[in-house]
């Protein structure tokens, strides 16, 4: 299962995840939403997993160092600051937000599948090996912001 680890970025996995949720939307019954309620919910958890995405990438810039997911021991600082206060992995938490936005706007509860498939495929071959490049990087420090700042929210 090594093999998957590192290979496919985080934003095609979302995408993958996103077609998947709309195929289930078409076979599976639609919640009827008002309308202004259904916009309302799907906005707010669009803004805030797209303002999640945005603050991770921004705190990364700020500290000069990668964004790429792909190669995570090219790391040169390990960042603890803004949105990383709160999250180990807040440009995750943004996809997984957006990715529930989708499922609210297509109206249809067994999309959420989707949302949890991202996060399960995420947290096995992305998120576990980023941490152990980081705990072999930064070593003690990793592991105190580990300690202190959960991995999701």
């Amino acid at each position: 299962m090594h093999a998957l680890e590192h290979k496919i970025p985080p934003p095609l996995v979302a995408t993958a995840c996103a077609l998947l949720m709309w195929g289930i939307a078409q076979y599976s019954p639609i919640l009827v939403l008002a309308a202004p309620m259904r916009w309302g919910v799907v906005l707010l958890v669009l803004l805030t997993g797209a303002a999640f995405c945005v603050a991770g990438v921004w705190s990364f810039r700020q500290a000069h160092t990668t964004v790429n997911p792909l190669k995570p021991d090219t790391a040169s600082r390990l960042v603890r600051t803004g949105v990383y206060r709160y999250s180990r992995n807040p440009m995750y938490v943004g996809f997984a937000l957006l990715l529930l936005a989708w499922a609210c706007y297509l109206a249809a509860p067994w999309a959420l599948l989707g949302v949890l498939a991202f996060v399960l495929y995420i947290q096995r071959f992305q998120i576990a090996p980023e941490e152990r490049a980081l705990a072999q990087i930064f070593g003690d420090d990793f592991q105190r912001y580990r300690a202190q700042v959960r991995r999701w929210l």
